[in-house]
């Protein structure tokens, strides 16, 4: 899986697109990044910057993006009604995909670092990385805004994390940088049949984390004894929520933010929204998502959603889960929702996938040029996308089946953990033939001095084991692709019996093939070496199983079919 990050720094310039577009392509242009959203504020005097991708060239680029404000950005002139303190206000990172908050944090403190040694701006770090509970609060920590920092810099109460504690000439001019990790943070809106903002409001501030404030039995606010107003909980965490009127689309809206999409999951907002309008007489017509969201919240909504239609799989594609999400949560109702541009992982998706794309013909005739790639390993990933593919199949013919209702759960699971399979085996057959490509990149690398040399062979060296890489991770795969038709065999829809043993054999024949390529591509390195008898060992012990397996399933298909 690949690893992603997102960061979104808040720029404390949004009037002059010279500067804040020159600080965004800071961003950019740095390698491994993919610049997602420039959003300038006019009279907020604010601009917000998202960027994602691999998490080394995203700290590169959060660095250059704080540089790059602080030298254009004199925050003594700077004005806005928007709460301020830096000329990079705030930086945070978000984990996306294969990374963990710890990873953010990580990365914070490293950013942090580096800011205050190489530029000499003072950092604080908030969120997940603060140091202190005080800080934690982005609000507490910006409390009184730039014009308190001549007060707050040189204190040991406001020691900075990183950088001088001290108000200088430097610090005047840049203001401090304020660091942190957090949760993704969502923007979403539902829409009403409806202009009365005070019933929408009543659904926010029902759902809501906060919630609404408390009455006693007369219908009286409640206070506690210092006089503060108490409040009843809301349904969901991390989730802050408001009615509001939008004259453009005449009608009522809840605009919310979820800052914790594993507490407030959009579909089961969705579904108590729902319950809450009808008691209000209200229709739920659509809603927006402001920004990016990440596949998961799509996919889990899309599998949830079908998993209320009882007699249908919920192993299906992760296309068909997108597309049944964006369908039943309305987010075509304002205008179009493209899933390439909206979702976090498509829009940050730079690899390129030409023979996966191919069609079947075309795959063929590539395959059968005199080009020695796409090759075996390419078509046994394919072989093994294939065998996936039916392992998904016979429970898709099986859920809702009269006679088949107690073994739902179980295939459903068989058919979800198949697509992704299906889906890794697709990549593997582009990424067998770019790692040999590399190989032979390697080759054809100079070698006239000695350090030529060198690095030539460590090259090849480098280039043989990612190349015998993708095949072994094929093979391995292959093992639980069999496990999958052996319970599509045994417990789904007898009349796709066959489908299932078709699988098997295509599963089989992948194994075969990566098992080959492990082979060839060890033969190059030294007898002695580790790497080689590893995995020779690993590829023998996959191969052995991959055909037992396949054993199994063909005495099933000789006793099913007679």
């Amino acid at each position: 899986m690949r690893k992603i990050v997102e960061c979104v720094p808040n720029i404390s310039n949004g009037q002059d697109p010279e500067v804040y577009n020159a600080v965004a392509q800071e961003a950019a242009a740095v390698d491994g990044v993919t610049l997602l959203d420039v959003d300038p504020g006019h009279d907020t005097n604010r601009t917000v910057i998202t960027f994602a991708g691999e998490p080394e060239a995203v700290l590169e680029a959060a660095f250059r993006v704080v540089r790059k404000a602080a030298a254009l950005i004199d925050m003594s002139r700077q004005h806005g009604t928007h709460p301020r303190h830096g000329a990079t206000d705030v930086c945070p990172f978000v984990p996306v995909q294969g990374v963990t908050m710890e990873d953010c944090v990580a990365l914070a403190q490293r950013l942090g670092e580096r800011i205050g040694r190489e530029l000499g701006i003072p950092v604080w770090l908030y969120e997940h990385a603060a140091r202190k509970p005080e800080r934690k609060n982005l609000a507490n920590v910006r409390q009184g805004e730039y014009e308190a920092l001549q007060s707050k810099l040189g204190t040991q109460e406001w020691a900075p994390d990183y950088g001088p504690n001290e108000w200088n000439e430097s610090v005047a001019r840049s203001g401090v940088v304020t660091v942190g990790a957090r949760s993704f943070l969502v923007a979403w809106n539902i829409n009403f049949n409806t202009r009365a903002v005070y019933s929408v409001n009543m659904i926010a501030w029902t759902i809501r984390e906060k919630g609404r404030r408390a009455r006693n039995e007369r219908g009286n606010f409640l206070v506690d004894k210092d006089g503060n107003e108490i409040y009843t909980p809301g349904l969901f965490g991390g989730l802050k929520a408001m009615g509001w009127y939008i004259p453009e689309y005449e009608c009522a809206q809840i605009t919310m933010n979820i800052t914790d999409l594993a507490a407030s999951p959009l579909h089961e907002i969705f579904d108590r929204v729902d319950e809450q309008a009808h008691e209000y007489g209200l229709r739920i017509t659509g809603s927006e998502l402001v920004g990016l969201v990440p596949l998961s919240a799509l996919t889990e909504a899309g599998r949830y959603f079908l998993g209320k239609q009882k007699r249908v799989c919920t192993g299906v594609s992760e296309r068909e889960l997108v597309r049944i999400a964006i369908q039943t949560l309305g987010l075509g109702e304002l205008g179009e929702f493209d899933p390439q541009k909206r979702i976090v992982e498509y829009a940050i998706d730079d690899s390129e996938r030409p023979l996966a794309k191919l069609s079947v013909t075309d795959f063929v005739e590539e395959l059968a040029s005199v080009s020695p790639a796409p090759g075996g390993g390419s078509v046994a990933a394919l072989a093994g996308a294939l065998a996936a593919g039916l392992a998904a199949m016979v429970p898709n013919l099986t859920v809702g089946k009269s006679g088949y209702g107690k073994v739902r759960g179980e295939m459903n699971r068989v058919a979800a953990r198949a697509q992704q399979l299906k889906d890794e085996f697709l990549r593997a057959i582009d990424d067998d033939t770019a790692a040999f490509n590399r190989l032979m990149d390697s080759f054809g690398m100079p070698k006239e001095s000695e350090a030529e040399q060198k690095a030539r062979s460590k090259a090849i060296r480098e280039a043989t084991r990612a190349v015998t890489e993708v095949p072994l991770a094929t093979l391995k795969r292959c093992v639980e692709t069999l496990e999958l038709c052996r319970e599509a065999a045994r417990k789904g829809n007898q009349n796709a019996l066959s489908d299932a043993g078709t699988g098997a054999a295509m599963a089989l024949a992948c194994a075969r093939g990566a098992y080959y390529n492990v082979l060839i591509n060890t033969n190059s390195m030294p007898k002695k070496s580790e790497y080689r008898a590893e995995a020779r060992k690993e590829a023998d012990a996959a191969m052995a199983q991959s055909q037992a397996l396949a054993d199994e399933v063909m005495a099933i298909m000789e006793k099913g079919l007679g």
